[in-house]
């Protein structure tokens, strides 16, 4: 899929930066990719019955501290979904998530989680289902994208570790 003619299609227009594959948080680090905005963790989770999945967006370098988070919302025991389910309800690789990936979930089996650390954030940085480029998302874009994919954002208070 061209998730920018995709985009394009729904009134969307972010800038795209091209840049070698980031995998991770820490390789934008040690790449010193420098970008204007909000950068972004994608925690793809499963409850411990693989029943109910979630796309978690936080800040970058938040250690979320899932067992509260499973406490709070009431799931059992939260952990990180597998590459192939990942595959199954994304359509997108490990290293390859951010919330562009929703657009492959049309029938809305994953919950789209933002913590409220981002609510005052902009520009945010998402994989346009690739990782060797990023776009940078306006709050406003977001909250068109997640209408238009049908994934009415849930903002929660993501507890951190420690």
């Amino acid at each position: 899929m061209d998730i920018m003619a995709r985009l394009a299609d729904w009134h969307i227009t972010p800038p795209l930066i091209e840049h070698p594959p980031l995998h991770t948080c820490d390789d934008a680090d040690r790449l010193l990719v420098d970008r204007p905005g909000t950068r972004l963790k994608n925690l793809f989770l499963r409850d411990n019955y693989g029943k109910r999945h979630a796309l978690l967006l936080t800040r970058h370098d938040k250690q979320v501290d899932l067992k509260a988070l499973s406490r709070q919302l009431g799931w059992s025991r939260l952990g990180f979904a597998s590459a192939e389910r990942l595959e199954r309800y994304l359509g997108v690789a490990p290293g390859h998530v951010s919330v562009l990936a929703l657009v492959n979930d049309s029938q809305q089996q994953v919950e789209l989680w933002l913590d409220e650390t981002l609510r005052d954030g902009d520009d945010f940085h998402c994989h346009p289902l690739r990782n060797t480029a990023t776009v940078l998302l306006s709050r406003t874009d977001l909250l068109r994208f997640t209408e238009k994919t049908g994934h009415a954002p849930r903002w929660l208070a993501v507890p951190s570790l420690g």
